[in-house]
């Protein structure tokens, strides 16, 4: 056998690209290669960026989330602003700045550190999407939830403390429409789960319409463990059922309650029904077969409050006989 190394062929003939051995080695001889593709970068002017001299701000865009920290309208703004909550920054128009209700809270409100910015509706329309923003907005920190002992220690300082318990609430507009009712008719607080629900996001705090500045709200890891905690706290724990429960027109409600509502599509979890003493029902009479969960919340939550306006007035009206007599 000759040691002679084989002649490799030419890039003109057919076999081009076929590995060849020389002496011992793999040779590929004009590999075929496939050609790159071009990218042509074009070089973005300073002309062709969007000019933005009203609004700097990164953290929001012009279309708010529902998890987003934007809050829009008098009420929920000037609330947050009596009421000393932080905010990071305000937009609001030149008009409603000097209005006697706001001007005074936005110069306490810089004092503190909040950035006051002076706009144009126009740019409030962007940064609420079209909202009805009324001529304000305003950025909120993080809310900041009470811890579940403190909670119950403040709901305590009153005689028969109401506390709602939200099992699974997923939609922030249910939430703050639950939250809104409960504070205007006088509970003391919320307990929700720290999962698989709705936190209390800039949408609940619209929706809730400044209820939260005088309602606290307590979030916890385990939903079970919590109603057993407001249980040896001495609350009756209330939860409401379409099937299988007492309708709420017959249950006579008395000391501490916590009144417990299910989740929009499942309601009550079946580890949370037999966590609760009673379950209670609302009798519907037409052929839809469930209600909204913040509107079953409301009609549970007046029909407490009405029993024990009852019983006040018939204490006063005993009081006042014994009187004349």
């Amino acid at each position: 056998m000759s040691n002679q190394p084989r002649k490799i062929k030419t890039s003109s003939e057919l076999n081009r690209g076929k590995p060849v051995k020389l002496q011992g080695k793999r040779v590929v001889t004009n590999p075929i290669r496939n050609p790159r593709k071009k990218i042509e970068i074009n070089p973005i002017s300073s002309n062709s960026r969007p000019q933005n001299n009203n609004f700097s701000h990164p953290s929001l865009s012009t279309k708010p989330a529902e998890d987003s920290d934007l809050i829009y309208g008098r009420h929920p703004v000037l609330s947050a602003l009596q009421n000393q909550r932080g905010l990071n920054r305000i937009w609001i128009t030149t008009r409603l700045r000097y209005d006697p209700n706001f001007h005074h809270l936005l110069l306490q409100a810089k004092e503190n550190g909040t950035v006051i910015d002076e706009v144009e509706p126009k740019r409030l329309d962007q940064i609420t999407n079209h909202c009805n923003h009324q001529g304000v907005a305003a950025q909120i920190a993080p809310y900041t939830y009470i811890e579940l002992p403190d909670l119950i220690e403040q709901a305590k300082s009153v005689t028969d403390p109401v506390i709602v318990v939200a099992d699974g609430i997923t939609d922030p507009h249910n939430l703050g429409a639950i939250i809104r009712t409960a504070e205007a008719i006088g509970a003391q607080g919320l307990v929700i789960p720290q999962r698989r629900a709705s936190g209390i996001t800039s949408t609940v705090v619209k929706v809730a319409a400044g209820a939260l500045e005088n309602f606290s709200v307590a979030r916890v890891v385990n939903l079970s463990r919590a109603l057993e905690e407001l249980k040896t706290a001495g609350f009756w724990i209330y939860g409401t059922a379409a099937t299988g429960s007492e309708p709420l027109h017959t249950v006579n409600f008395s000391g501490p309650i916590a009144l417990v509502i299910g989740s929009e599509g499942e309601g009550l979890s079946m580890l949370t029904q037999r966590s609760c003493d009673v379950l209670v029902s609302i009798p519907l009479q037409g052929k839809t077969p469930s209600l909204n969960a913040s509107v079953a919340a409301g009609m549970a939550l007046y029909e407490i409050y009405r029993q024990r306006s009852l019983n006040t007035l018939h204490l006063d009206k005993l009081q006042k006989t014994s009187l004349k007599k």
